[in-house]
């Protein structure tokens, strides 16, 4: 029972955008969040307490492929 609750949770969750950059990105797959979340940090920005949940919710919306 509880199994095909996940399955109709995972169907119905949108998937995210697939963006392919050749030759940008390393073989594993990365999320929009996790790419702003680094840039963030590179510029010295810290991180505040819904970084993480927007970084989330971004990653769930765009992910960049090889």
């Amino acid at each position: 029972m509880q199994d095909e609750h996940l399955a109709a949770t995972d169907e119905t969750q949108p998937r995210p955008y697939q963006v392919r950059l050749p030759g940008f990105i390393t073989d594993e797959a990365i999320g929009l969040g996790d790419v702003v979340q680094r840039a963030a940090y590179a510029m010295g920005i810290k991180p505040c307490g819904g970084c993480e949940r927007r970084a989330t919710a971004m990653n769930r919306w765009m992910v960049f492929t090889r």
